[in-house]
Protein backbone atom coordinates (compact mmCIF):
# COMPACT_ATOMS: atom_id res chain seq x y z
CA UNK A 1 0.00 0.00 0.00
CA UNK A 2 2.76 2.58 1.05
CA UNK A 3 4.65 1.42 -2.31
CA UNK A 4 1.62 2.06 -4.13
CA UNK A 5 1.44 5.93 -2.61
CA UNK A 6 5.00 6.45 -2.99
CA UNK A 7 5.28 5.34 -6.62
CA UNK A 8 2.13 7.55 -7.90
CA UNK A 9 3.10 10.11 -5.85
CA UNK A 10 6.32 10.13 -7.99
CA UNK A 11 5.09 9.48 -10.91
CA UNK A 12 2.70 12.64 -10.81
CA UNK A 13 5.46 14.63 -9.40
CA UNK A 14 7.23 14.34 -12.70
CA UNK A 15 4.11 14.97 -14.62
CA UNK A 16 3.69 18.42 -12.81
CA UNK A 17 7.89 19.24 -13.40
CA UNK A 18 7.13 18.37 -17.25
CA UNK A 19 7.07 22.46 -19.11
CA UNK A 20 4.55 21.97 -21.68
CA UNK A 21 6.94 21.19 -24.77
CA UNK A 22 7.66 18.06 -23.49
CA UNK A 23 4.36 17.25 -24.14
CA UNK A 24 4.93 16.78 -28.27
CA UNK A 25 7.54 14.30 -27.34
CA UNK A 26 7.24 10.54 -27.92
CA UNK A 27 7.03 8.37 -25.10
CA UNK A 28 8.32 4.70 -24.28
CA UNK A 29 4.77 3.70 -25.32
CA UNK A 30 4.48 2.50 -28.57
CA UNK A 31 2.46 5.12 -30.82
CA UNK A 32 1.71 7.42 -27.98
CA UNK A 33 3.24 11.00 -27.12
CA UNK A 34 3.90 11.85 -23.35
CA UNK A 35 0.46 13.72 -23.40
CA UNK A 36 -1.33 10.90 -24.75
CA UNK A 37 0.76 8.48 -22.18
CA UNK A 38 -0.74 11.58 -19.59
CA UNK A 39 -3.83 11.26 -20.64
CA UNK A 40 -3.90 7.69 -19.99
CA UNK A 41 -2.78 8.40 -16.75
CA UNK A 42 -5.86 9.88 -15.66
CA UNK A 43 -8.11 7.29 -17.02
CA UNK A 44 -5.89 4.87 -14.95
CA UNK A 45 -6.79 7.02 -11.97
CA UNK A 46 -10.80 7.08 -12.64
CA UNK A 47 -9.82 2.97 -12.80
CA UNK A 48 -8.48 3.19 -9.58
CA UNK A 49 -11.18 5.46 -7.75
CA UNK A 50 -13.94 3.15 -9.49
CA UNK A 51 -12.67 -0.03 -8.17
CA UNK A 52 -11.72 1.08 -4.77
CA UNK A 53 -15.46 1.90 -5.20
CA UNK A 54 -16.63 -1.46 -6.04
CA UNK A 55 -16.62 -3.75 -3.00
CA UNK A 56 -16.88 -7.45 -3.84
CA UNK A 57 -18.71 -9.93 -1.15
CA UNK A 58 -17.49 -13.83 -2.97
CA UNK A 59 -13.60 -15.12 -2.80
CA UNK A 60 -10.95 -13.06 -4.30
CA UNK A 61 -9.99 -14.74 -7.65
CA UNK A 62 -6.91 -12.95 -8.60
CA UNK A 63 -3.88 -11.49 -6.97
CA UNK A 64 -1.21 -9.16 -7.85
CA UNK A 65 0.37 -11.09 -10.08
CA UNK A 66 -2.43 -13.01 -11.74
CA UNK A 67 -4.19 -9.61 -12.24
CA UNK A 68 -2.25 -9.09 -15.14
CA UNK A 69 -2.97 -10.79 -18.78
CA UNK A 70 -0.40 -11.27 -20.87
CA UNK A 71 0.79 -11.87 -24.66
CA UNK A 72 3.31 -11.53 -26.91
CA UNK A 73 1.87 -9.01 -29.06
CA UNK A 74 3.24 -5.76 -28.98
CA UNK A 75 0.84 -3.00 -29.23
CA UNK A 76 0.73 -0.67 -32.06
CA UNK A 77 -1.15 2.21 -30.36
CA UNK A 78 -3.65 1.91 -33.53
CA UNK A 79 -6.37 -0.31 -31.55
CA UNK A 80 -9.76 1.61 -30.58
CA UNK A 81 -8.98 1.79 -26.87
CA UNK A 82 -5.31 3.63 -28.26
CA UNK A 83 -6.57 5.81 -30.63
CA UNK A 84 -9.58 7.18 -28.35
CA UNK A 85 -7.23 8.10 -26.32
CA UNK A 86 -4.75 9.82 -28.34
CA UNK A 87 -8.46 11.78 -29.91
CA UNK A 88 -8.83 12.60 -25.89
CA UNK A 89 -5.49 14.27 -25.29
CA UNK A 90 -5.56 16.15 -28.24
CA UNK A 91 -8.74 17.65 -27.21
CA UNK A 92 -6.74 19.22 -23.99
CA UNK A 93 -4.92 21.17 -26.38
CA UNK A 94 -2.97 23.34 -23.45
CA UNK A 95 -1.05 20.47 -21.93
CA UNK A 96 -1.37 22.53 -17.95
CA UNK A 97 -5.40 21.67 -18.51
CA UNK A 98 -4.12 18.09 -18.69
CA UNK A 99 -1.48 18.55 -16.19
CA UNK A 100 -4.73 19.55 -13.67
CA UNK A 101 -6.80 16.94 -14.72
CA UNK A 102 -4.35 14.27 -13.84
CA UNK A 103 -3.28 16.40 -10.63
CA UNK A 104 -7.26 16.79 -9.57
CA UNK A 105 -8.19 13.12 -10.25
CA UNK A 106 -5.06 11.42 -9.90
CA UNK A 107 -4.63 13.30 -6.05
CA UNK A 108 -7.99 11.83 -5.26
CA UNK A 109 -6.88 7.99 -6.43
CA UNK A 110 -4.09 8.80 -4.22
CA UNK A 111 -6.07 9.71 -1.32
CA UNK A 112 -8.99 6.80 -1.92
CA UNK A 113 -6.14 4.20 -1.46
CA UNK A 114 -4.68 5.83 1.05
CA UNK A 115 -7.75 5.45 2.94
CA UNK A 116 -8.21 1.26 1.86
CA UNK A 117 -8.26 -1.03 3.95
CA UNK A 118 -6.20 -3.44 2.19
CA UNK A 119 -8.26 -6.60 2.72
CA UNK A 120 -11.47 -5.28 1.58
CA UNK A 121 -12.67 -7.37 -1.68
CA UNK A 122 -12.99 -5.11 -4.60
CA UNK A 123 -14.15 -6.17 -7.81
CA UNK A 124 -12.37 -5.38 -12.02
CA UNK A 125 -12.85 -6.73 -15.04
CA UNK A 126 -14.52 -9.68 -14.00
CA UNK A 127 -11.84 -10.58 -11.30
CA UNK A 128 -12.08 -10.14 -7.03
CA UNK A 129 -9.01 -9.34 -5.44
CA UNK A 130 -8.38 -7.91 -2.17
CA UNK A 131 -7.74 -3.50 -2.34
CA UNK A 132 -4.10 -4.70 -1.11
CA UNK A 133 -3.57 -7.12 -4.07
CA UNK A 134 -5.21 -4.63 -6.32
CA UNK A 135 -2.80 -1.85 -5.53
CA UNK A 136 -0.31 -3.75 -5.48
CA UNK A 137 -0.37 -4.73 -8.97
CA UNK A 138 -0.51 -1.12 -9.43
CA UNK A 139 3.13 -0.51 -8.49
CA UNK A 140 4.14 -1.95 -11.67
CA UNK A 141 1.81 -0.08 -13.73
CA UNK A 142 2.67 3.42 -12.45
CA UNK A 143 6.44 2.02 -12.71
CA UNK A 144 6.40 0.63 -16.17
CA UNK A 145 4.38 4.00 -17.42
CA UNK A 146 7.30 6.36 -15.15
CA UNK A 147 9.44 5.09 -17.43
CA UNK A 148 7.64 5.70 -20.59
CA UNK A 149 6.92 9.11 -19.49
CA UNK A 150 10.83 10.30 -19.51
CA UNK A 151 12.04 7.83 -22.13
CA UNK A 152 12.74 10.71 -24.10
CA UNK A 153 12.96 13.43 -21.56
CA UNK A 154 16.00 13.21 -19.75
CA UNK A 155 15.83 15.78 -17.00
CA UNK A 156 12.57 14.33 -15.98
CA UNK A 157 13.08 12.71 -12.80
CA UNK A 158 12.26 8.51 -12.87
CA UNK A 159 10.85 6.47 -10.47
CA UNK A 160 11.43 4.98 -7.60
CA UNK A 161 14.33 2.55 -6.49
CA UNK A 162 11.63 0.45 -4.98
CA UNK A 163 9.59 0.39 -7.46
CA UNK A 164 11.77 -0.73 -10.10
CA UNK A 165 12.61 -3.55 -7.54
CA UNK A 166 9.05 -4.72 -6.85
CA UNK A 167 7.94 -4.37 -10.54
CA UNK A 168 11.25 -6.60 -11.33
CA UNK A 169 9.89 -9.26 -8.68
CA UNK A 170 6.35 -8.89 -10.26
CA UNK A 171 7.54 -9.95 -13.95
CA UNK A 172 9.56 -12.61 -12.81
CA UNK A 173 6.87 -14.25 -10.78
CA UNK A 174 5.13 -13.47 -14.29
CA UNK A 175 7.41 -15.21 -16.43
CA UNK A 176 8.19 -17.85 -13.73
CA UNK A 177 12.25 -17.11 -14.09
CA UNK A 178 14.64 -15.11 -12.52
CA UNK A 179 16.24 -12.28 -15.10
CA UNK A 180 20.02 -12.57 -14.99
CA UNK A 181 21.62 -10.60 -12.25
CA UNK A 182 23.45 -8.31 -14.42
CA UNK A 183 20.49 -6.68 -15.22
CA UNK A 184 20.11 -3.52 -13.84
CA UNK A 185 16.22 -3.95 -12.32
CA UNK A 186 15.47 -0.65 -15.44
CA UNK A 187 16.95 -3.14 -18.12
CA UNK A 188 14.50 -5.79 -16.92
CA UNK A 189 11.71 -3.47 -17.27
CA UNK A 190 13.03 -1.98 -20.44
CA UNK A 191 13.41 -5.87 -21.86
CA UNK A 192 11.13 -7.76 -20.39
CA UNK A 193 8.36 -5.63 -21.76
CA UNK A 194 9.40 -4.70 -24.95
CA UNK A 195 10.47 -1.31 -24.70
CA UNK A 196 13.98 -2.07 -26.13
CA UNK A 197 15.17 -5.25 -27.47
CA UNK A 198 17.84 -7.17 -25.53
CA UNK A 199 21.45 -6.81 -26.51
CA UNK A 200 23.42 -9.97 -28.01
CA UNK A 201 25.20 -9.99 -25.04
CA UNK A 202 21.69 -9.63 -22.98
CA UNK A 203 19.76 -12.46 -25.39
CA UNK A 204 22.85 -14.71 -24.32
CA UNK A 205 22.08 -14.14 -20.66
CA UNK A 206 18.77 -14.42 -20.83
CA UNK A 207 19.29 -17.88 -22.12
CA UNK A 208 16.02 -20.00 -23.19
CA UNK A 209 13.85 -16.81 -21.78
CA UNK A 210 14.87 -14.63 -24.30
CA UNK A 211 12.11 -16.58 -26.86
CA UNK A 212 9.44 -16.25 -24.11
CA UNK A 213 9.85 -12.01 -24.71
CA UNK A 214 8.10 -9.81 -24.41
CA UNK A 215 5.95 -9.66 -22.07
CA UNK A 216 3.23 -7.86 -22.75
CA UNK A 217 0.76 -6.95 -19.97
CA UNK A 218 -2.60 -5.93 -20.25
Amino acid sequence: MDLFSRSWAALLAAVAALPGAEFGKPSGCRGWLVRDLVCHLVIDAQDVLITLATPASSAPTHNAVTYWAVSDTLPSGEDPLSALIVRLAAAYEDPALLKFHLDDVGSAAGRAADLADPGMRVSTQDMVLTAGDYLSAYVLEWTVHHLDLVAHVPSAAGPPAEGLARTRQMLEQIAGAAFPASFSDEDVLLVATGRRPPTEAETAALGTLAARLPLVLG
